[in-house]
């Protein structure tokens, strides 16, 4: 259960390392028959390593027909809206791949959250590989907050309606033109991205290096820091970050 931690000049350089990885196990995977299931983030990181997969060679080569999509979180919007990481996702990178459409596996952001959850978590379990009791994806890519969030996983706060242990439902006080609001979001509980195979954290930018920095000494824990909290239950948990990330450490 420790970290392992990767260091890149840019996010760009890591982005490109990481869909390089990726690409080599989903050949490995498409080799023996199998398939391979992915838990995604939303966020800014993200954004690049899809922008990559979604362009030559990476989208001619990867055998896409193997490669199931999950979503580790989804805010509660349509997915045409601009904060839907669903959205975010299928204009850079699952327009332009030839994935079959049954194997993208969204979070129903415009759905009543606890039934979704619900449903979600049926799907998941149908769906993915079953180990110690709960789904094992075989990668989970995972953001980090300023604030220390991962997933929908935010400091001092816990998932509701969960199901399954599976997924559930959390809420996050947001600024808007008049005010504050409470915005709902579905989210993978802690045990289940604990639980998967490959555990991947992209963190970039010098905004994150502080709580970076705290995480990585072990001057945090996960009531303040809930990234803090994530270890890969079978071994190794990866931290791939960018200079400016790491400019603390």
């Amino acid at each position: 259960m420790e970290r392992r931690i990767r260091k890149f000049k840019t996010a760009d350089d890591l982005s490109l390392e990481l869909a390089e990885n990726f690409k080599e196990q989903v050949k490995v995977k498409s080799g023996m028959k199998e398939n391979i299931y992915i838990s995604l983030s939303g966020g800014s990181t993200p954004k690049l390593l899809f922008m990559i997969l979604a362009s030559p060679p990476f989208a001619q080569k990867i055998n896409w027909e193997h490669v199931h999509l999950f979503w580790g979180d989804e805010r509660c919007v349509p997915p045409e809206d601009d904060e839907s990481n669903y959205g975010m996702t299928k204009n850079l990178l699952l327009d332009k791949i030839k994935i079959p459409p049954e194997n993208i596996h969204r979070i129903k952001g415009e759905a009543n959250p606890e039934e979704e959850a619900a449903r979600y978590s049926e799907e998941i379990k149908s769906t993915v590989l079953i180990e110690e009791g709960l789904p094992r994806f075989d990668y989970i890519f995972l953001g980090m907050g300023e604030d220390g969030h991962t997933a929908s996983l935010f400091p001092g706060k816990e998932l509701h309606s969960v199901s399954q242990n599976i997924c559930g439902v959390a809420e996050k006080t947001v600024s808007v033109n008049n005010g504050e609001m409470i915005q709902k979001r579905i989210s993978l509980t802690k045990d289940v991205i604990c639980n998967g195979e490959k555990i991947f954290f992209l963190v970039t930018g010098n905004t994150k290096a502080q709580t970076l920095s705290e995480i990585i000494k072990e001057a945090a824990n996960s009531n303040n820091y809930p990234a803090a909290g994530i270890h890969n239950i079978y071994g190794f948990s990866d931290w791939w970050i960018d200079e400016a990330a790491a400019s603390l450490l």
